[in-house]
């Protein structure tokens, strides 16, 4: 077993972190299949390289040269070799002269097109030069045609050759002034005074620029490469079919390009990467590493801990057995070609506390048969037998109460739940298996209980020296006073209970849900700076689409109505014509980006069928790709969008999608990774979906115990702990202000969950002692003196190690360590306090027919706090 775990341990070590879609939404659903048509269209949502500085420098510069090469770079599409003249000048730049990444990315090819104003220029300066000569040629042929229709006439007339000869120069004349007419024209219309070029600033100028807004001002429609005079952006959309590993190597790999001498910008601007993948990778990884950091921590808490309240020799075995576990149920993700999420990541200490409770359980039960004197062989069987029905029945209700996960919309969450319910299934096979051999092994049994000294005493001793004596008198005694009034008033307690619940699940409503990344993640985080100096500079960090289909998207009417919605969903959202998203006062939640209606006049007044297809021929490719297909079926509108809290993003692609009305014939969907992030985030964060799961998980426990223990009493008493655990927890958290988060918001379950496990093992072995014992009191101190007591061993131990995450700087982090302790304290201490009421009172109804119990007065008043301790109280 312990090779088989190392195995598993090296496999699990290959796992990779996604920030994959397919992690927040449904293959099936929707939107997640618009998306997925969208990119394939399109290339997914783009990685964007700021170039941040003054955008003249930029433009109209020989650092424009220096961008050119780096688009090329980005691109993938350069050639191996550079292109020499008969002189060896280079014409042309090949990946010879080009740093390393070029060639990775060129070999790799995971870029589908790279938006630049590098590209951008140069495209337009070539097809500028290209309608020239191809006019100057249209004129040639015109001025020879005019030439030779002169001379045959001339000649028809019998006139000289010399003749002939100036009446056709004069012909060519007139055709030549005609085209140097139409030049001019044309000329004046774009401004141009000299050949277009990339270091020709003047046409430069000319092209991007808008002097009637202003110095440096770059023109609106160019806002998607040149956004503010102080920012260029250039777009890098990768293709939609990349791993996870290989989006992480093509992102590196266009972070390294940028530090690259050869881009270097030589007046003042720098690089900055960033965009939507960027940021869900980074914070992907950042989240994953952190706990992985602080889960070393929570296992040295937990073995400090464990040997500190569990009194039995080979103490860090549980512990062992926990890691042996979590291991093999990693290690069988890693088998099936399962990735690293931050839910699953997030299972794995929840997981460590589950085993560490089983095998402590079974410990637990070993420990006692060998202290009637059985041999360890002979122990470990009569344990098993005594111990593992109730053991498994526990762990199948605590596997059910993660089943309802699986019911989930987002597939992170079932993820959460499948990766618990296996392992819950390996953990409990590891502590009946190697648990038991290593017990055998170098379990000797206890012949003096004496040589050990009881754990209270010690426990006092340690906290006595620190000066704690009295808080620990404190909760003793109110924890005593608890289980007195539980004995002597059931009713009583379980009426507290039920109000208290009731409070919490109220409370459940208002408690409010962190979504906005900025606050959840480390402020000093890299990827969270260059969002955010995106977002200073150009006023967006991202894009939302709509993707539009019909069968001819170059029917006037549907380019009408483009147009129209867009201006629509802008205007609604605080945008005006004319103004920049850097508005510091009021600025609009949506921008416009690079958008089919864009490549044409902004009125649309009068355009034909016939317009719009010959005006998207002239339209050199690198352009019209990244708005509509090939084949004029798949059209794209974008939109550029803040950074917010997701469920304010939820808000406002809501609003897009209600504006959404497009003509017969027509579908538009609101797609990319924005949409199914706010859509996981309503998901996970829905009030009523959390109620829905609580029920259905307390109804699926319910179901597994009435079919283990065919009685109805006996699976619905260990029910009624459980489910006022879920409102306690609730209200605890609303009282301490503690808010969820999307990581966090799932927990519930875990609630149920290890309120199961405590309840169903502590009323099971209630019940084996009742058959013995002379009172109901005498068999709740009897089980909670053995089993109680392993399993506050256990809880303990669990809480302690989930303390350590709240160290953690990473909010996300934090606040599931808080929650995490907040519902595994309520889930013990609500099971202790709460189950003996709860088996009392359905005594007083039951088959028993039993009165109050009758307990010496004297014990009612100071009765004794059973000892954390493994040995059996016999009365």
């Amino acid at each position: 077993m312990g090779l088989l775990s190392v195995v598993a341990a090296v496999f699990a070590l290959r796992l990779e972190p996604s920030a994959s879609t397919d992690t927040l939404v449904n293959r099936s659903s929707s939107s997640f299949k618009a998306t997925e048509s969208f990119k394939r269209s399109f290339g997914d949502d783009a990685v964007v390289v700021l170039i941040k500085g003054d955008l003249e420098r930029t433009l109209l510069t020989s650092d424009l040269a220096n961008v050119v090469k780096l688009e090329g770079c980005l691109s993938g599409n350069v050639p191996a070799k550079s292109t020499l003249d008969s002189k060896g000048k280079v014409v042309a730049i090949g990946r010879d002269r080009l740093p390393s990444e070029c060639n990775g990315l060129a070999t790799s090819k995971p870029v589908k097109v790279v938006y630049g104003p590098g590209t951008f220029i140069n495209t337009a300066a070539n097809q500028i030069n290209q309608g020239i000569a191809d006019q100057s040629s249209v004129a040639r042929q015109k001025i020879q045609t005019a030439e030779n229709a002169a001379r045959q006439l001339a000649k028809a007339k019998g006139l000289p050759k010399a003749q002939q000869d100036q009446l056709a120069q004069a012909a060519g004349q007139l055709a030549m002034n005609q085209f140097l007419r139409q030049a001019i024209t044309l000329a004046l219309q774009y401004g141009l005074t000299s050949t277009p070029s990339l270091d020709n600033t003047e046409f430069v100028s000319q092209l991007m620029f808008d002097p009637s807004k202003g110095v440096n001002v770059p023109k609106a429609k160019f806002a998607f490469i040149a956004p503010s005079p102080d920012a260029a952006l250039i777009q890098v959309r990768l293709k939609p079919n990349l791993t996870d590993s290989q989006r992480r190597h093509a992102i590196s790999l266009v972070e390294k390009a940028t530090q690259e001498k050869a881009f270097k910008l030589n007046n003042g601007q720098r690089y900055v990467v960033s965009g939507v993948p960027v940021v869900a990778d980074a914070l992907a990884r950042q989240v994953q590493h952190a706990i992985f950091i602080l889960l070393a921590a929570v296992l040295l808490v937990m073995a400090a801990v464990l040997a500190l309240v569990f009194r039995a020799r080979l103490r860090m075995l549980p512990l062992a057995l926990a890691l042996a576990a979590a291991g093999l149920a990693f290690g069988a993700v890693a088998l099936v070609g399962g990735n690293l999420t931050m839910a699953s990541v997030a299972a794995l200490p929840v997981l460590i506390g589950l085993a560490v409770d089983y095998a402590i359980q079974f410990h637990a039960r070993f420990e006692e048969s060998s202290r009637t004197g059985l041999a360890p062989g002979q122990a470990a069987p009569v344990a098993a037998a005594l111990g593992g029905p109730t053991i498994a029945t526990a762990g199948l209700a605590t596997s059910v109460g993660f089943l309802v996960l699986l019911l989930s919309p987002v597939p992170m969450v079932r993820g959460f739940g499948g990766v618990l319910v296996l392992g819950i299934v390996l953990a409990f096979g590891v502590a009946l298996t190697a648990g038991f051999a290593a017990l055998v092994r170098f379990g000797t049994p206890r012949t003096r209980p004496e040589d050990a000294p009881p754990l209270l005493p010690r426990v006092n001793a340690g906290i006595r020296r620190i000066g704690a004596t009295r808080p620990w008198q404190f909760v003793r005694r109110t924890a005593s006073g608890a289980f007195t009034a539980a004995l002597e008033r059931p009713r009583a307690v379980l009426g507290i209970g039920l109000a208290l619940a009731v409070l919490g699940w109220a409370a459940d409503t208002q408690t409010k849900v962190i979504s906005d990344v900025r606050q959840l993640v480390p402020q000093n985080m890299q990827a969270l700076k260059d969002v955010n100096t995106l977002q200073d500079a150009t006023g967006l960090s991202g894009e939302i689409d709509v993707m539009v289909r019909a069968k001819d998207l170059t029917d006037p009417s549907v380019v009408t109505w483009m147009s129209k919605f867009q201006g629509g969903v802008l205007a609604a959202h605080g945008y005006k014509s004319g103004e920049t998203c850097l508005t510091t006062k009021n600025p609009p939640e949506l921008c416009p980006a690079f958008s089919l209606p864009d490549l044409f006049s902004s009125s649309n007044t009068g355009i034909t069928r016939q317009t719009i297809q010959d005006f998207l021929t002239e339209v050199p490719t690198y352009f019209s790709q990244g708005v509509i297909s090939p084949d004029h079926k798949v059209a794209n509108m974008a939109f550029g969008i803040r950074l917010m809290p997701l469920d304010q993003q939820k808000k406002v692609i809501d609003d897009i999608k209600r504006r959404l009305n497009p003509p017969p014939g027509v579908t538009a969907n609101v797609v990319g990774l924005p949409v199914l992030a706010a859509e996981a985030n309503h998901q996970l964060s829905s009030t009523t979906r959390r109620a829905l799961t609580l029920l259905l998980g307390l109804l699926a426990v319910f179901l597994v115990l009435l079919a283990v223990r065919r009685r109805f009493r006996h699976a619905a008493v260990p029910l009624i702990p459980i489910a006022f655990a879920t409102g306690w927890s609730a209200l605890v958290l609303f009282v301490l202000r503690i808010p969820l988060n999307p990581m966090s918001a799932a927990l519930g379950a875990l609630v149920i969950a290890i309120s199961t496990e405590f309840s169903v093992l502590l009323s099971a072995r209630y019940r084996e002692e009742r058959e013995t014992a002379a009172s109901a009191a005498a068999a709740l101190r009897r089980t909670y003196a053995s089993t109680g007591a392993a399993v506050m061993a256990s809880g303990i131990t669990a809480i302690a190690g989930f303390a350590a995450l709240i160290a953690s700087d990473i909010r996300m982090l934090r606040d599931f360590g808080i929650v995490t302790v907040v519902d595994l304290t309520v889930s013990l201490l609500g099971v202790m306090l709460v189950l003996p009421a709860a088996l009392v009172w359905s005594e007083e109804r039951g088959p028993f027919r039993l009165k109050r119990p009758q307990l010496p007065r004297r014990r009612l008043r100071r009765p004794k706090l059973p000892r954390l301790s493994l040995r059996r109280s016999r009365a």
